[in-house]
């Protein structure tokens, strides 16, 4: 793991070796300065540490320098390092900003202590901004991906890497992982979010007519034609379009799919008339093009145009830990659909919910969430129970750690991070609950 950073600042060398060792034994990574000037460039809005500056400093003194880095970041911890006549300085230093101040000469263990309280102190301020942050997005208008799992961070993290370049992509995963959900979030974050979102679903669509659907066509182009259409292809011109389950399409079409993707054009059924295109294409499959395209069913040219960029959506069942989280979001989405009040879970019903294998993904837990409002917990557990598998390919003590995360992440949401009713809702002692956050990195202050 990346150490701690802190930034220790004194123009006294012997101080400087002296810090250094203290705090590096302590398992903090130490950068040394000499002075206020050599030490200002390293510090941001982002940075993740503390700094110690002595006070009387040649040229810039600690209290300016101080200065300079509160107005770039107000909430950094400075602790200055004072002499005996600086005291009252270092005072009124705290009431402008300052975190502490430490006397000369000081014992090392007040040095790692403060250093301590300051660091718990930057790590919790980064660690809300970055909550706030993650609301903010979470809370904006449009579709939203959910969840707490690394699998899903790591989603969120390429989606926003290539939302608003336009690059196509293809978007990989199981039925009901939500293919049509990332592919809807990537154009509401790019810079066609205005123009139109098409989505086409290809094995819906009949062999026979899914040409004119996507390139459109002109008055007697085939037998039934009698007035132009435009197709899928130039509705979607300046937005984005969604071919989903792509491996279905015929041989034939795939050619002329090829084509448009190249050129970026197209000509209707019955013209002869050249379209420009500038729209984005995202397409979805549910299989291994790959070894489609060796069993001949699907071009290899054509996979390669579309293999760009991709994006793999994980299973419901690599994401254990965000099964209650989805279906909380999933009962309050249909609470307020329905106008329906929804009842608290219960022990049974979470067990329930973490040992199934999901195998209809997060469309299968968005209707169980749906039955559940409508039903109610009863009817909903015994449909649920009427296909129950157990979870695929996970260890029995993997569900039992899952089940435990969540009844406690349940818990604290439930109370908004309240520790004193979490533990009376739970019935274990305060240092097991602790303990058991701390394993599972839960922090109360998230669930505010």
């Amino acid at each position: 793991m990346t150490k701690d950073p802190v930034i220790f600042i004194d123009d006294e060398q012997h101080i400087r070796i002296a810090g250094k060792q203290t705090l590096e034994l302590a398992g903090y990574e130490v950068q040394c300065f000499e002075s206020c000037e050599r030490a200002l460039p390293g510090i941001s809005f982002e940075w993740a540490g503390v700094i110690v500056c002595d006070i009387k400093m040649p040229q810039m003194d600690g209290l300016s320098f101080m200065k300079h880095v509160l107005a770039i970041d107000r909430d950094l911890p400075v602790i200055l390092i004072t002499g005996h006549g600086d005291i009252s300085m270092a005072v009124n230093a705290i009431r402008d900003g300052a975190y502490d101040f430490i006397e000369k000469p000081f014992p090392t263990e007040l040095l790692v202590d403060v250093v301590k309280r300051a660091m718990e102190k930057r790590i919790l301020t980064l660690e809300n901004r970055g909550l706030h942050k993650e609301l903010m997005l979470q809370n904006a208008p449009g579709p939203r991906i959910i969840g707490r799992t690394l699998p899903i961070q790591r989603l969120r993290q390429m989606v926003a890497q290539v939302a608003d370049v336009d690059a196509d992509v293809l978007v990989m995963g199981e039925t009901g992982t939500g293919k049509e959900l990332v592919a809807h979030y990537l154009h509401e974050c790019s810079h066609r979010q205005g123009k139109n979102f098409v989505a086409v679903n290809c094995g819906a669509l009949p062999e026979n007519i899914i040409e004119s659907e996507l390139f459109g066509y002109e008055p007697g182009a085939f037998t039934g034609a009698q007035h132009r259409r435009v197709g899928k292809f130039e509705y979607a011109d300046e937005g984005t379009l969604f071919l989903d389950e792509i491996e279905s399409m015929p041989m034939s079409v795939q050619v002329k799919l090829l084509r448009v993707l190249q050129e970026r054009s197209l000509e209707r059924l019955g013209s002869n008339e050249v379209i420009p295109l500038n729209l984005r294409v995202v397409t979805a499959t549910k299989i291994d093009l790959r070894e489609a395209c060796a069993q001949g069913t699907f071009r290899e040219d054509l996979y390669y145009r579309l293999n760009v960029v991709t994006i793999e959506i994980p299973p419901l069942r690599d994401r254990q830990e965000d099964i209650l989280l989805l279906f909380q979001h999933f009962v309050l989405v249909a609470s307020t659909h329905y106008k329906r009040d929804a009842v608290p879970f219960t022990g049974d019903w979470i067990s329930t919910l973490m040992g199934h294998s999901w195998p209809g993904n997060v469309r299968e837990l968005r209707n169980v969430a749906e039955r559940y409002v409508l039903l109610g917990e009863g009817h909903a557990l015994e449909e649920l129970l009427h296909g129950y598998e157990s979870a695929v390919g996970i260890t029995l003590p993997e569900q039992v750690q899952a089940f435990e995360r969540s009844v406690i992440e349940h818990e604290l949401d439930r109370h908004q991070g309240s520790i004193t009713k979490t533990l009376a809702a739970l019935g274990v002692p305060r240092k097991t609950l602790y303990d058991k956050m701390r394993k599972y990195g839960l922090d109360r202050l998230n669930y505010k």
